[in-house]
C-alpha cells in the first residue's frame, strides 16, 4: 500500500491505494514511520551534510489522499474497543509531527526536506500529512477540503494550527463549512507553496531527485522552474475575504450562521448559501468544538495543537458526550443515502472535551 524508491539524493514515498483514494490505514502509516526512522539513522546523512537527503511524497491514482481510513477504524472500534481507534490516531499524528519537525541528533537541523506533490483530492489525514511538508506542490487537479464535521468529527491532524495561520478568518470558513479549494486557491491562501501543471510533474520529480543539496532555497528554485501562474475564478470564496472575515470572526457558531444568513439575504453570491447549507448539515457539537480549537490554535505550537486533537478525538470515538461520529460515518460513508441523526450539543456537568479524562 506504500511504495518506496531511493536515489542518491532523494527518498520517494508513494501512496499506493488508489481504489480507496489512498486513504491511510494503520499499516500504511506504520510503514512510512518505519522508513522515516531508517532515514533519520542513515549514517551517510549524519556524516555528509553537503549532499543532503530529500523526500518526495507522491501517489498512484487520481487522489493524493482522501484522509484516514475512517470506515476501517469504525469497524475496528465496533468489533473491539475504542482504544484501537486511539492507537491508530496517535500513530497518524506522530507521522504528521515527524514530517513537520524532523531533527538530527544533538539538535542539529535535520536535512530531510519533505516535498508533497499533491495532484488530486487531499482531505483530512492527507491534509495533515501534506501540510506538514516544507514544500506543497499543487496542480490543476488538486481539490482540498476538511469536511470532518459532516461525520461528527472535527478538522484535526493539526488543522487548528495550519488553518488558523491563513489570512483573516478563512481557516474558520474552511473548517466549519468543509468548503473545497482548488489548486489555485490553495496557493493564493497559503496552503500550497507552488502550483505546477500536472503534465510537468514527472520532469519536476526527476529534477528534484537529482538535487544534491539540502538547502531549502535551492529546492524552492528548482520547483519555481516548473511553476505556472494562477488565476482565481470570479466566484472563489477567497475573493470574498472581507465578507468572510465579517461573518467568521464572530464568537459563536450561532452568530456566524446568523451573519451568513444576513449576508445571503442582502444578495451576496452562492458561496454563502453553500456555507449555510453545509454548516446546518454538520454535527453542531463538532462545529462548536472546532471553532474553539482553531481560536486557541492561533497562539499554540504545532505539538500542542496535535495533542489537543488527540484528546478531543479520543472523547469522540469513546462516545464521551454523543455518538455523532458513529452516526455520521454510518449515514454518510456507509449507507450514503440518509441524513445522520446528530445530537444537538449539550454540556455535561464537569465535562471538558479539551482535557483528557
Amino acid at each position: 500500500m506504500v511504495l518506496f524508491e531511493e536515489s542518491s539524493y532523494a527518498r520517494k514515498i508513494i501512496l499506493n491505494r488508489p481504489h480507496k483514494l489512498n486513504s491511510l490505514t494503520y499499516e500504511m502509516i506504520s510503514q512510512i514511520l518505519r522508513k522515516l526512522e531508517v532515514y533519520e539513522k542513515d549514517p551517510t546523512v549524519e556524516k555528509d551534510f553537503t549532499n543532503g537527503l530529500n523526500s518526495l511524497v507522491k501517489i498512484k491514482g487520481k487522489a493524493f489522499c482522501a484522509g484516514g481510513d475512517v470506515v476501517g477504524m469504525v469497524f475496528t472500534i465496533n468489533e473491539g474497543h475504542w482504544s484501537f481507534g486511539a492507537s491508530f490516531y496517535k500513530k497518524q499524528l506522530t507521522l504528521d509531527y515527524m514530517f513537520a519537525t524532523s531533527r538530527k541528533p544533538l539538535g542539529r537541523p535535520y536535512i530531510h526536506i519533505h516535498v508533497s506533490l499533491i495532484n488530486g483530492v487531499v482531505m483530512g489525514g492527507g491534509a495533515g500529512l501534506s501540510m506538514s511538508s516544507m514544500f506543497r506542490v499543487v496542480t490543476e487537479n488538486t481539490v482540498f477540503a476538511m469536511p470532518e464535521a459532516q461525520i461528527g468529527l472535527i478538522p484535526d491532524v493539526g488543522a487548528s494550527y495550519f488553518l488558523s495561520r491563513l489570512p483573516g478568518f478563512f481557516g474558520e470558513y474552511l473548517g466549519l463549512t468543509g468548503g473545497r479549494l482548488n489548486g489555485n486557491e490553495m496557493l493564493a491562501c497559503g496552503l500550497a507553496t507552488h502550483f505546477v501543471l500536472s503534465k510537468d510533474l514527472p520532469l519536476l520529480e526527476k529534477a528534484l531527485s537529482e538535487v544534491a543539496s539540502w538547502d531549502a532555497s535551492t529546492i524552492s528554485r528548482v520547483i519555481n522552474g516548473f511553476s505556472s501562474k494562477i488565476s482565481l475564478k470570479k466566484d472563489s470564496a477567497f475573493r470574498r475575504l472581507e465578507t468572510n472575515n465579517k461573518c467568521f470572526s464572530r464568537k459563536t457558531v450561532e452568530e456566524i450562521l446568523s451573519m451568513l444568513e444576513n449576508e445571503a439575504a442582502n444578495g451576496d453570491n452562492q458561496w454563502i448559501i453553500r456555507a449555510i447549507s453545509s454548516m446546518k448539515s454538520a454535527s453542531p457539537t463538532s462545529l462548536k468544538i472546532f471553532l474553539k480549537s482553531i481560536r486557541e490554535g492561533r497562539t499554540k505550537e504545532l505539538n500542542d495543537c496535535l495533542s489537543q486533537d488527540y484528546t478531543i478525538t479520543c472523547h469522540m470515538i469513546r462516545r464521551s458526550f454523543n455518538s455523532d461520529f458513529f452516526e455520521g460515518t454510518k449515514a454518510k460513508l456507509l449507507e450514503q443515502d440518509r441524513q445522520p441523526k446528530l445530537v444537538h450539543p449539550f454540556v455535561l456537568q464537569g465535562f471538558h472535551p479539551f482535557r483528557s479524562s
